[in-house]
This record gives structure tokens, sequence and C-alpha cells, in this order.
């Protein structure tokens, strides 16, 4: 599968997709001749490799650091439990080490399709509304936790003092994800 390339006027930033999400963060330099190596927020690191594009920003720990904004990478691929990649703009483990920490964005439009209807992104789930069968809406998906064998969807019920809801995110407790109508439908009561 090729990738489109978009090339950046030499006189303009590049400037970040609106869709970008947050995919990974820099480990540090790889190699001596300016590889980096990344450590993917997903077990399945796909969204890296779908994009020959990444968006970069300072560590939240290093406020001010300069990075370049964009990294056109040039060859990319697993190891272990990171990414290591060479990119364009870095051509010595100098630099590459001083990006340390940086935060890799993504834009999702370049994510690849998920393999089945029954697939999604973390991302695309988080902010829906949970209903049940009997059309009560229990909250907001908050975020999602990684269990090994399944996920968890981590629910924030409308009254902010409530306590969070973990609904396994399993077919036997979530009927359907309707992502047009922003809503996972579930099997589950209130007082669960």
């Amino acid at each position: 599968m090729s990738i489109p390339s978009h090339p950046t006027p030499a006189h303009s930033e590049p400037v970040k997709p609106e869709d970008a999400v947050e995919v990974g963060r820099i480990l540090g330099a790889w190699g001596v001749q300016g590889g980096i190596k990344v450590k993917p927020f997903s077990s399945d690191p796909q969204a890296l490799f779908s994009s020959k594009r990444w968006f970069i920003e300072p560590s939240d720990a290093k406020p001010g650091h300069q990075v370049p904004p964009l990294l056109r990478v040039v060859r990319a691929r697993e190891q272990n439990d990171a990414v290591v990649a060479t990119v364009q703009e870095i051509s010595d483990r100098d630099t590459a080490q001083a990006l340390a920490g940086a935060r890799v964005f993504v834009g999702r439009s370049s994510f690849p399709t998920p393999d089945s209807a029954d697939e999604f992104y973390w991302v695309d789930l988080i902010g829906l509304a949970v209903a049940n069968r009997d059309a009560l809406v229990l909250g907001t998906v908050v975020g999602l936790i990684e269990t090994g064998p399944h996920c968890v969807l981590r629910i924030q019920p409308a009254d902010a003092d409530a306590d969070e809801v973990l609904i396994p995110f399993v077919g036997a407790y979530v009927d359907r994800v309707d992502l047009p109508g922003r809503t996972v439908h579930v099997d589950w009561q209130a007082d669960f």
C-alpha cells in the first residue's frame, strides 16, 4: 500500500492536522546515524506505520524544549516493544537523543482501516455516550483499560460525583457501537 506524500513548502511551517492523535513517545537515539526509537501507545503500532509524516511536540516534562515540528519517515519497523525509524530531518545520534521524551502525533485520517466491523480504535470510542437496552444513558466513555484478554470501557456518569462505571468491551455486554450516532449500546444496568 502506498502512502501519498504531502510535501511542505520550504517557506512554511508544517501544520499538525486537526485530527492528530498522540500515538507514541520518542525514547531516544537508535544506532549511530540518527535513528530514533519510539514507544508506541498501542500493542499494534500500525498508526505509526500508516503515515510517513510524524508531527512532534516537546515532552510535557521539557516545556520550551525545541523539537522539529515534523519528521518525515524514511523507514520504520518494529523492534521488540518499540518502533525504530530513520527520518529525513535527523542524521546524527546526538540530535536523535535530544528528542527523548518528545510526543509523536499522526493524523487520525491516516490510520489503517480496522480489519473487521467490530474492531475500533480507542480514540474513536472516547467521548461516545453509553446507553443500555432500556435507552438509559449510563454516561460517556472517558478511557479504556487494557486487561490482556480484552479491554474495559471506563464510563463517567453524567453526575460527576458518581463513581466511574467499568464495562468489559466484549460481545456479552456490548451490543453494538454506533460511531455515526456517537453511542455504544450495552446490555448493562445502571445499578451493576
